[in-house]
């Protein structure tokens, strides 16, 4: 009896396509983690931001400042936008985050300058409140001044 199911399987055609496009699986990782050349949103008034979010070019993310390479919310990233490298703080993820931290539809980015001050002087969208307490851990630990960052937000959530 098995080599009959052995005959019929042998007689079927073979598939053209490779196995991951035919059964449609997904090879790649999940699109809404801050990682290498993952876009962002730049949410603060500076002109290149205004600039590079107008051309419909958004910036690109080069490298996360901490030791995971997974950007979380109040992590420094480097960033290339408009053909130069700059430092910003993301401020709103799309991934799932720690409890009470609220989830965004995009990856929000304020960009800073090497001192930590930002480039902006209003951030357009709430910032959670759960910053206030990362971003002034790591001003203690790292020591450059992120409080400029949470006093530039009109809104929090």
């Amino acid at each position: 009896m098995s080599t009959n199911i052995f005959n019929r399987m042998r007689n079927l055609p073979l598939p053209s396509m490779n196995l991951t496009h035919q059964l449609k699986i997904h090879t790649t990782a999940r699109c809404n983690e801050i990682r290498k050349l993952a876009r962002l949103r730049v949410v603060d008034n500076s002109d290149i931001g205004k600039r590079a979010m107008a051309e419909g070019k958004p910036p690109r993310c080069i490298h996360v400042y901490n030791k995971r390479g997974v950007g979380l919310i109040g992590d420094k990233v480097l960033v290339a936008i408009k053909g130069q490298m700059k430092k910003g703080i993301l401020v709103g993820l799309k991934q799932n985050q720690k409890p009470k931290t609220p989830k965004f539809d995009s990856n929000n980015l304020v960009l800073i300058d090497d001192n930590g001050t930002p480039l902006g002087t209003r951030i357009h969208v709430p910032v959670p409140t759960v910053l206030r307490t990362i971003l002034k851990e790591k001003t203690f630990s790292k020591g450059a001044d992120y409080t400029k960052v949470l006093a530039i937000a009109s809104r929090y959530l």
